[in-house]
């Protein structure tokens, strides 16, 4: 599940409208604009900024984006401030309200990412503490994650408070002497992330799949009891490990019904952990703005995204 802020023409329309005082541009049928929200982790805007390269580039469509938390983009579906969320993790309680029940979002396929969300220590702390990675286990090695903020209890970092989390639920229902500290958001989590590897500092982490930390330091997940269908149907009596989630696209009815070639192209999207990751490594590691790795990945991939362009 995240930040770095997209530049350039990406931003362009929005920043106009901004600074005319014009209302934001909803809808593509008469204005040929797209409006795409961007939550908060890095795979999320790489995926966007790709998304919106080819609208642009290969299309000759204008896109809005707007940065905004996952629950309020959906409730913006109705209003017509937004078009697509690019990268959907489940919320389906959020599909059954603005899918089911007022009928103005939809499902416009997968992705093609897999996500993983789980527990996650270093690598060294596997080979030193072979037994770690059994959530039984975890109570006799809580001492070794103790801060400032968790006293006698050790400590799951978090990331943003906003993110899909069953935290705080899974430590009371398991019985473990743990206590959740959110550090805000998914860059402080990669730091922390880097820090526990280089100075051998002990983490136990929430993190996810994909992510492009995972070919710079060495993670292990945590084994939480398995995950088994409808075992988190209750979420305060959650006590399994999270679902796997194939990731989807969500759009407004509206762009389903009017956005022509945009919604064709942003139904064909489908890409691997793999591609997402390669451009967002390039936003981070190569220091390029959005709009520089996805320019940069879409020519040296159009094999990938060749079929996504409609006809």
């Amino acid at each position: 599940m995240r930040t770095k802020k997209l530049t350039g023409p990406l931003l362009a329309a929005l920043l106009l409208t901004s600074c005319s005082g014009g209302a934001p541009e909803t809808g593509v049928a008469a204005r040929g604009t797209v409006n795409i929200d961007v939550h908060a982790w890095i795979g999320y805007e790489a995926q966007t900024a790709v998304l919106a390269y080819l609208l642009e580039h290969e299309l000759g469509y204008k896109v809005n984006t707007r940065r905004m938390e996952e629950k309020k983009s959906w409730g913006d579906f109705e209003s017509g401030k937004v078009d697509v969320i690019v990268e959907n993790w489940g919320h389906n309680d959020l599909k059954k309200i603005y899918i089911e029940q007022k009928k103005v979002a939809l499902s416009a396929g997968l992705t093609g990412n897999k996500g993983v969300i789980g527990w996650y220590v270093p690598e060294w702390m596997v080979k030193k503490y072979p037994d770690i990675t059994d959530y039984r286990n975890l109570n006799k090695y809580a001492h070794l994650f103790r801060t400032s903020k968790t006293g006698n209890l050790g400590q799951v970092l978090d990331g943003d408070p906003t993110f899909v989390t069953n935290d705080e639920v899974l430590i009371k229902n398991l019985d473990l002497d743990y206590k959740v500290v959110y550090s805000g958001s998914e860059d402080a989590l990669i730091k922390a992330a880097q820090t526990a590897a280089r100075t051998r500092t002990p983490l136990l982490m929430y993190f996810y799949e994909p992510q492009w930390l995972f070919t710079k330091v060495k993670l292990v997940k945590v084994n939480l009891p398995p995950y088994a269908v409808g075992c988190d149907d209750v979420p305060a009596k959650v006590a399994c490990d999270y679902p796997p989630y194939l990731l989807d696209k969500i759009v407004s009815k509206r762009f389903a019904e009017r956005g022509g070639k945009a919604y064709e192209l942003v139904r064909n999207f489908t890409w691997t952990n793999d591609n997402q990751n390669a451009v967002a490594a390039e936003m981070i590691n190569g220091k390029k703005t959005a709009e520089q790795a996805a320019r940069q990945w879409v020519e040296e991939n159009k094999i990938v995204w060749k079929d996504w362009i409609p006809r």
